[in-house]
């Protein structure tokens, strides 16, 4: 078994995969990857097989193996083909009390600041430069989950410390991406470590640029207000699907139109978008070499900065009717970067 599962890892690492699923059925245990163009299965395990690789990850993470049925989570470090790469592994059982597991890899971008990221429009990449040119304001960006949105601002602050250097502070849950000139801090709730708490102290330290790993809710988005109109600039994450979202999200957590025009200074929404591959006739597989695993997706950002935010900041509701996102998209699917199933699935209503 032990030869199957680091084949099943090193496969898994080698080809930049981000998660792997164990799925359970009534006879057996499926394993895939999720790829570029989604889930894509890899091999079936006996149902004692399954078992036996569930509970192998379950005790490597420092989780109950004998418990099936609450949902657990827990991380851990495993070292395949000499590099180490770090887990985070969540189980959540069926109504039968069958476990299924996803395994998240976390991969050291430690080598990104030499490398630039995927962009279908690389036009765009000056504006978010842009925007860190300032020296406090707010700098909020949105996306789904899995989007690109902690990778693209590492991958900006890495540019901005190797010009010069910065007192830099980050507060995650968890840090995902390691990197030792800067100071980062984890949420632990348990250990009274949340949010508002990080942000507090962190003010203390005198960062030049701020990062907060996600705006969940009202008193995190009132400290993050509070630490841009302070003289900080700070960079931060909330789940909305446009420009526009972002704004109405931040109006449900509380913050008001005055607040905002006075300390944001830019909006930016991002998708991650398969690129289209002539072999595939649509999102490129694991298998195909037309693209490199890292070149198989591409960012597209809708920006929502300067005169255009302070006119959609004074504008009524029913005005907010920014859509640059869906402009990209069209031009992307006419350029041929994209497949009309991508175009669909990423436009915003």
């Amino acid at each position: 078994m032990e030869n199957k599962l680091q084949s099943l890892l090193h496969l898994a690492t080698k080809n930049r995969v981000s998660d792997i699923h164990i799925q359970p059925t009534l006879t057996e245990y499926e394993i895939y990857f999720r790829v570029p163009s989604g889930l894509q299965q890899i091999s079936r395990l006996t149902h004692e097989e399954g078992l036996r690789f569930l509970s192998h990850f379950k005790f490597l993470a420092s989780m109950d193996i004998g418990e099936r049925r609450r949902p657990q989570s827990g991380s851990c470090n495993i070292i395949i083909a000499n590099q180490q790469y770090e887990f985070r592994i969540s189980t959540i059982s069926n109504y039968l009390y069958q476990e299924s597991m996803v395994l998240r890899i976390l991969y050291d971008h430690q080598h990104v600041s030499n490398v630039h990221i995927q962009l279908f429009f690389p036009s765009d990449y000056y504006e978010l430069e842009r925007l860190l040119e300032y020296k406090s304001g707010l700098i909020l960006f949105s996306g789904p989950v899995g989007s690109g949105k902690t990778t693209t601002i590492y991958h900006l602050l890495r540019e901005k410390y190797s010009q010069e250097p910065l007192n830099i502070m980050t507060m995650e849950d968890p840090v995902e991406i390691k990197e030792p000139k800067f100071l980062q801090a984890e949420v632990n709730e348990k250990a009274g470590l949340s949010y508002e708490v990080l942000i507090k102290q962190s003010l203390r330290h005198r960062p030049d640029i701020l990062v907060i790993g996600e705006i969940r809710d009202a008193e995190t988005a009132k400290m993050v207000i509070r630490s841009a109109l302070t003289g900080h600039l700070v960079l931060a994450t909330i789940h909305a699907k446009s420009c526009v979202g972002v704004i109405e999200r931040l109006l449900e957590l509380g913050v008001t139109l005055e607040q905002m025009r006075q300390s944001l200074i830019g909006i930016l929404s991002q998708r991650l978008i398969n690129k289209y591959c002539p072999l595939c006739r649509g999102a490129c597989s694991l298998y195909c070499s037309h693209n490199h695993m890292h070149e198989k997706k591409a960012i597209l950002f809708e920006s929502l900065a300067s005169q255009k935010l302070q006119t959609t900041l004074s504008s009524k509701e029913e005005n907010r009717d920014f859509a640059e996102m869906n402009t990209k998209l069209r031009k992307a699917y006419g350029c041929g970067y994209i497949s009309e199933k991508d175009l669909k699935n990423h436009q915003v209503p």
